[in-house]
Protein backbone atom coordinates (compact mmCIF):
# COMPACT_ATOMS: atom_id res chain seq x y z
CA UNK A 1 0.00 0.00 0.00
CA UNK A 2 1.28 3.45 -0.92
CA UNK A 3 1.35 6.30 1.58
CA UNK A 4 -0.11 8.60 -1.06
CA UNK A 5 -1.25 8.35 -4.66
CA UNK A 6 -1.19 11.59 -6.62
CA UNK A 7 -3.57 11.76 -9.57
CA UNK A 8 -2.42 14.34 -12.09
CA UNK A 9 1.11 15.39 -13.04
CA UNK A 10 0.85 19.08 -13.76
CA UNK A 11 2.56 21.73 -11.60
CA UNK A 12 0.42 20.87 -8.55
CA UNK A 13 0.86 17.11 -8.76
CA UNK A 14 4.59 17.33 -9.42
CA UNK A 15 5.17 19.80 -6.60
CA UNK A 16 3.36 17.46 -4.22
CA UNK A 17 5.45 14.54 -5.49
CA UNK A 18 8.68 16.43 -4.79
CA UNK A 19 7.56 17.32 -1.26
CA UNK A 20 6.23 13.89 -0.39
CA UNK A 21 9.23 12.04 -1.79
CA UNK A 22 11.53 14.28 0.23
CA UNK A 23 9.44 13.41 3.29
CA UNK A 24 10.57 9.77 2.66
CA UNK A 25 7.03 8.62 1.91
CA UNK A 26 6.05 5.84 -0.48
CA UNK A 27 4.14 7.61 -3.23
CA UNK A 28 2.91 6.94 -6.73
CA UNK A 29 2.14 9.58 -9.35
CA UNK A 30 -0.30 8.91 -12.18
CA UNK A 31 0.09 11.03 -15.31
CA UNK A 32 -2.57 10.91 -18.04
CA UNK A 33 -0.41 13.16 -20.20
CA UNK A 34 -2.95 15.98 -20.48
CA UNK A 35 -1.65 18.72 -18.19
CA UNK A 36 -2.93 22.10 -19.32
CA UNK A 37 0.49 23.54 -18.47
CA UNK A 38 1.95 21.64 -21.43
CA UNK A 39 -0.04 23.93 -23.75
CA UNK A 40 1.88 27.04 -22.63
CA UNK A 41 4.30 28.13 -25.39
CA UNK A 42 6.25 30.38 -23.01
CA UNK A 43 5.30 31.77 -19.62
CA UNK A 44 6.91 35.02 -18.53
CA UNK A 45 5.19 35.53 -15.19
CA UNK A 46 6.43 32.39 -13.44
CA UNK A 47 9.02 33.62 -10.96
CA UNK A 48 12.62 32.55 -11.46
CA UNK A 49 12.57 32.51 -15.28
CA UNK A 50 13.21 36.09 -16.43
CA UNK A 51 13.50 34.96 -20.07
CA UNK A 52 10.40 32.77 -19.79
CA UNK A 53 10.00 29.01 -19.96
CA UNK A 54 7.68 26.76 -21.94
CA UNK A 55 5.16 24.62 -20.11
CA UNK A 56 6.71 21.46 -21.52
CA UNK A 57 10.20 22.44 -20.32
CA UNK A 58 8.91 23.36 -16.85
CA UNK A 59 7.12 20.02 -16.49
CA UNK A 60 10.23 18.14 -17.65
CA UNK A 61 12.33 19.86 -14.98
CA UNK A 62 9.77 19.12 -12.30
CA UNK A 63 9.50 15.45 -13.31
CA UNK A 64 13.29 15.10 -13.17
CA UNK A 65 13.37 16.71 -9.74
CA UNK A 66 10.66 14.39 -8.41
CA UNK A 67 12.42 11.33 -9.87
CA UNK A 68 15.67 12.33 -8.18
CA UNK A 69 14.02 11.69 -4.82
CA UNK A 70 12.39 8.43 -5.82
CA UNK A 71 8.90 9.49 -6.95
CA UNK A 72 7.41 6.94 -9.36
CA UNK A 73 5.54 8.50 -12.29
CA UNK A 74 3.33 6.15 -14.28
CA UNK A 75 1.82 7.26 -17.62
CA UNK A 76 -1.69 5.93 -17.09
CA UNK A 77 -5.17 7.36 -16.69
CA UNK A 78 -7.11 6.71 -13.49
CA UNK A 79 -10.58 5.37 -14.18
CA UNK A 80 -12.10 5.22 -10.68
CA UNK A 81 -11.48 6.25 -7.08
CA UNK A 82 -13.21 4.80 -4.04
CA UNK A 83 -12.74 4.58 -0.31
CA UNK A 84 -12.32 1.34 1.63
CA UNK A 85 -11.56 0.32 5.19
CA UNK A 86 -7.81 0.83 4.75
CA UNK A 87 -7.94 4.09 2.83
CA UNK A 88 -8.44 4.36 -0.91
CA UNK A 89 -8.75 2.12 -3.92
CA UNK A 90 -7.46 3.62 -7.18
CA UNK A 91 -8.28 1.81 -10.41
CA UNK A 92 -6.63 2.33 -13.79
CA UNK A 93 -7.48 0.56 -17.00
CA UNK A 94 -5.16 -2.36 -16.15
CA UNK A 95 -4.66 -2.53 -12.37
CA UNK A 96 -5.84 -1.55 -8.91
CA UNK A 97 -3.77 0.25 -6.27
CA UNK A 98 -4.31 1.02 -2.61
CA UNK A 99 -3.21 4.09 -0.71
CA UNK A 100 -3.57 5.58 2.73
CA UNK A 101 -4.18 9.05 1.21
CA UNK A 102 -4.89 10.49 -2.22
CA UNK A 103 -4.15 13.91 -3.70
CA UNK A 104 -6.22 14.93 -6.71
CA UNK A 105 -4.46 17.40 -9.02
CA UNK A 106 -6.34 16.78 -12.26
CA UNK A 107 -6.92 20.41 -13.28
CA UNK A 108 -9.36 21.64 -15.90
CA UNK A 109 -9.89 21.56 -19.67
CA UNK A 110 -10.60 24.81 -21.53
CA UNK A 111 -13.60 24.89 -23.84
CA UNK A 112 -12.49 25.73 -27.37
CA UNK A 113 -14.50 27.51 -30.07
CA UNK A 114 -16.53 24.86 -31.87
CA UNK A 115 -15.33 25.59 -35.40
CA UNK A 116 -11.65 25.99 -34.49
CA UNK A 117 -9.99 22.81 -35.78
CA UNK A 118 -6.76 21.39 -34.31
CA UNK A 119 -4.73 22.14 -37.43
CA UNK A 120 -5.36 25.85 -36.82
CA UNK A 121 -5.74 25.80 -33.03
CA UNK A 122 -2.36 24.27 -32.20
CA UNK A 123 -0.16 26.41 -34.48
CA UNK A 124 -2.07 29.54 -33.41
CA UNK A 125 -1.54 28.67 -29.77
CA UNK A 126 2.18 28.07 -30.33
CA UNK A 127 2.56 31.48 -31.99
CA UNK A 128 0.60 33.42 -29.37
CA UNK A 129 -2.19 34.19 -31.82
CA UNK A 130 -4.56 32.20 -29.59
CA UNK A 131 -4.35 32.60 -25.82
CA UNK A 132 -6.39 31.29 -22.90
CA UNK A 133 -5.10 33.15 -19.84
CA UNK A 134 -5.01 36.97 -19.71
CA UNK A 135 -3.60 36.76 -16.17
CA UNK A 136 -0.64 34.81 -17.56
CA UNK A 137 0.03 36.73 -20.75
CA UNK A 138 -2.02 39.91 -20.91
CA UNK A 139 1.25 41.82 -20.87
CA UNK A 140 2.21 40.24 -24.18
CA UNK A 141 -0.80 41.82 -25.93
CA UNK A 142 -0.10 45.34 -24.70
CA UNK A 143 -1.37 47.82 -27.33
CA UNK A 144 -2.26 45.00 -29.74
CA UNK A 145 -5.53 44.21 -31.54
CA UNK A 146 -7.34 41.63 -29.39
CA UNK A 147 -10.61 39.71 -29.62
CA UNK A 148 -12.46 37.87 -26.89
CA UNK A 149 -14.79 35.04 -27.95
CA UNK A 150 -17.60 35.05 -25.43
CA UNK A 151 -20.69 36.79 -24.19
CA UNK A 152 -22.74 37.43 -21.05
CA UNK A 153 -21.01 38.24 -17.76
CA UNK A 154 -18.07 35.90 -18.30
CA UNK A 155 -17.18 37.34 -21.68
CA UNK A 156 -17.63 40.89 -20.41
CA UNK A 157 -15.28 40.34 -17.46
CA UNK A 158 -12.52 38.89 -19.65
CA UNK A 159 -12.84 41.72 -22.16
CA UNK A 160 -12.67 44.32 -19.38
CA UNK A 161 -9.62 42.61 -17.89
CA UNK A 162 -7.82 42.77 -21.23
CA UNK A 163 -8.84 46.42 -21.62
CA UNK A 164 -6.20 47.10 -18.97
CA UNK A 165 -3.54 46.13 -21.54
CA UNK A 166 -4.88 47.53 -24.81
CA UNK A 167 -7.53 49.93 -26.10
CA UNK A 168 -8.33 47.69 -29.08
CA UNK A 169 -10.58 44.96 -27.64
CA UNK A 170 -13.52 43.38 -29.45
CA UNK A 171 -16.02 41.01 -27.83
CA UNK A 172 -17.39 38.48 -30.33
CA UNK A 173 -20.34 36.21 -29.59
CA UNK A 174 -19.42 32.55 -30.15
CA UNK A 175 -22.68 31.32 -31.68
CA UNK A 176 -25.16 33.99 -32.69
CA UNK A 177 -26.31 37.27 -31.15
CA UNK A 178 -24.80 38.48 -27.89
CA UNK A 179 -26.52 37.71 -24.61
CA UNK A 180 -25.74 40.80 -22.55
CA UNK A 181 -27.89 42.42 -19.90
CA UNK A 182 -28.03 46.25 -19.85
CA UNK A 183 -25.45 46.51 -17.05
CA UNK A 184 -22.92 44.43 -19.04
CA UNK A 185 -23.53 46.47 -22.18
CA UNK A 186 -23.10 49.72 -20.27
CA UNK A 187 -19.75 48.64 -18.82
CA UNK A 188 -18.47 47.54 -22.23
CA UNK A 189 -19.56 50.81 -23.80
CA UNK A 190 -17.86 52.82 -21.05
CA UNK A 191 -14.60 50.95 -21.73
CA UNK A 192 -14.85 51.42 -25.49
CA UNK A 193 -15.04 47.69 -26.19
CA UNK A 194 -16.65 46.83 -29.52
CA UNK A 195 -19.30 44.11 -29.68
CA UNK A 196 -19.88 41.88 -32.70
CA UNK A 197 -22.33 39.00 -33.11
CA UNK A 198 -21.34 35.51 -34.19
CA UNK A 199 -21.29 32.82 -35.24
CA UNK A 200 -17.52 32.40 -35.44
CA UNK A 201 -16.12 30.29 -38.24
CA UNK A 202 -13.58 30.06 -41.02
CA UNK A 203 -10.66 30.23 -38.61
CA UNK A 204 -7.26 30.61 -40.30
CA UNK A 205 -3.82 32.03 -39.67
CA UNK A 206 -3.36 34.87 -42.12
CA UNK A 207 0.11 36.36 -41.98
CA UNK A 208 0.79 37.36 -38.38
CA UNK A 209 -2.85 37.38 -37.32
CA UNK A 210 -5.65 34.93 -36.53
CA UNK A 211 -8.67 35.55 -38.75
CA UNK A 212 -12.29 34.45 -38.45
CA UNK A 213 -15.71 35.07 -39.95
CA UNK A 214 -18.32 36.94 -37.91
CA UNK A 215 -21.70 38.58 -38.49
CA UNK A 216 -19.76 41.76 -39.33
CA UNK A 217 -17.59 40.02 -41.91
CA UNK A 218 -14.09 38.61 -41.78
CA UNK A 219 -11.85 40.05 -39.07
CA UNK A 220 -8.24 39.45 -38.03
CA UNK A 221 -6.53 39.96 -34.68
CA UNK A 222 -3.07 39.87 -33.16
CA UNK A 223 -4.42 37.57 -30.42
CA UNK A 224 -7.75 35.92 -29.69
CA UNK A 225 -8.90 34.82 -26.24
CA UNK A 226 -11.71 32.24 -25.96
CA UNK A 227 -13.77 33.05 -22.86
CA UNK A 228 -15.96 29.96 -23.01
CA UNK A 229 -15.37 28.47 -19.57
CA UNK A 230 -13.84 25.13 -18.75
CA UNK A 231 -14.58 21.60 -17.60
CA UNK A 232 -13.27 20.89 -14.11
CA UNK A 233 -11.88 17.36 -13.88
CA UNK A 234 -13.24 16.62 -10.43
CA UNK A 235 -15.45 13.62 -11.20
CA UNK A 236 -13.16 11.09 -9.50
CA UNK A 237 -13.36 12.89 -6.17
CA UNK A 238 -17.08 13.57 -6.51
CA UNK A 239 -17.73 9.89 -7.18
CA UNK A 240 -15.77 9.12 -4.00
CA UNK A 241 -18.09 11.43 -2.05
CA UNK A 242 -16.25 14.77 -2.07
CA UNK A 243 -18.27 17.97 -2.09
CA UNK A 244 -17.94 20.37 -5.01
CA UNK A 245 -19.31 23.75 -6.02
CA UNK A 246 -22.00 24.11 -8.66
CA UNK A 247 -19.41 24.48 -11.40
CA UNK A 248 -17.53 21.35 -10.26
CA UNK A 249 -14.64 22.85 -8.30
CA UNK A 250 -13.75 20.73 -5.27
CA UNK A 251 -14.38 22.27 -1.87
CA UNK A 252 -11.32 22.22 0.39
CA UNK A 253 -10.28 23.75 3.69
CA UNK A 254 -7.17 25.83 4.39
CA UNK A 255 -5.05 22.66 4.33
CA UNK A 256 -6.43 21.41 0.97
CA UNK A 257 -8.53 18.70 2.65
CA UNK A 258 -11.73 17.73 0.84
CA UNK A 259 -14.86 16.61 2.67
CA UNK A 260 -13.62 12.98 2.42
CA UNK A 261 -11.03 12.20 5.15
CA UNK A 262 -7.64 11.48 3.60
CA UNK A 263 -8.58 12.89 0.19
CA UNK A 264 -6.84 16.14 -0.77
CA UNK A 265 -7.01 18.40 -3.81
CA UNK A 266 -4.77 21.13 -5.21
CA UNK A 267 -4.45 23.26 -8.32
CA UNK A 268 -7.09 24.25 -10.85
CA UNK A 269 -9.48 21.48 -9.76
CA UNK A 270 -9.99 23.64 -6.65
CA UNK A 271 -11.65 27.05 -6.88
CA UNK A 272 -9.06 29.80 -6.92
CA UNK A 273 -6.59 31.61 -9.14
CA UNK A 274 -5.71 29.31 -12.04
CA UNK A 275 -1.99 30.00 -11.98
CA UNK A 276 1.06 27.72 -11.80
CA UNK A 277 2.41 29.52 -8.74
CA UNK A 278 -0.91 29.20 -6.93
CA UNK A 279 -1.21 25.50 -7.76
CA UNK A 280 2.32 24.85 -6.51
CA UNK A 281 1.61 26.66 -3.23
CA UNK A 282 -1.55 24.63 -2.66
CA UNK A 283 0.38 21.42 -3.39
CA UNK A 284 3.03 22.28 -0.82
CA UNK A 285 0.34 22.84 1.80
CA UNK A 286 -1.45 19.60 0.86
CA UNK A 287 1.74 17.53 0.89
CA UNK A 288 2.81 18.77 4.31
CA UNK A 289 -0.67 18.16 5.72
CA UNK A 290 -0.59 14.63 4.27
CA UNK A 291 2.78 13.99 5.89
CA UNK A 292 1.53 15.18 9.27
CA UNK A 293 -1.67 13.14 8.98
CA UNK A 294 0.24 9.95 8.21
CA UNK A 295 2.67 10.65 11.04
CA UNK A 296 -0.25 11.00 13.48
CA UNK A 297 -1.54 7.59 12.37
CA UNK A 298 1.84 5.87 12.49
CA UNK A 299 5.02 7.77 13.48
CA UNK A 300 7.34 8.27 10.52
CA UNK A 301 10.48 7.58 12.56
CA UNK A 302 13.54 6.35 10.70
Amino acid sequence: MDDCIIIGAGPAGLTAAIYLARYHLDIRLFDSGSSRAAMIPCTHNHAGYPDGISGVALLERMRAQAARYGARCEPVRVEALATDEAGFLVRTGTAEYRARTVLLATGVVNHRPKALLPDVHDPALARGLLRYCPVCDGYEVTDRRVAVIGTSDHGMREALFLRGFTRDVTLIAPDAAHSLDPACAERLDAAGIARIDGPCGGWAIEGDRLALDTAAGRLAFDSVYPALGSRIRSHLAIEAGARASGDGCLEVDDHQRTSVPGLFAAGDVVKGLDQISHAMGEAGVAATTIRNLLDSQRPLWR
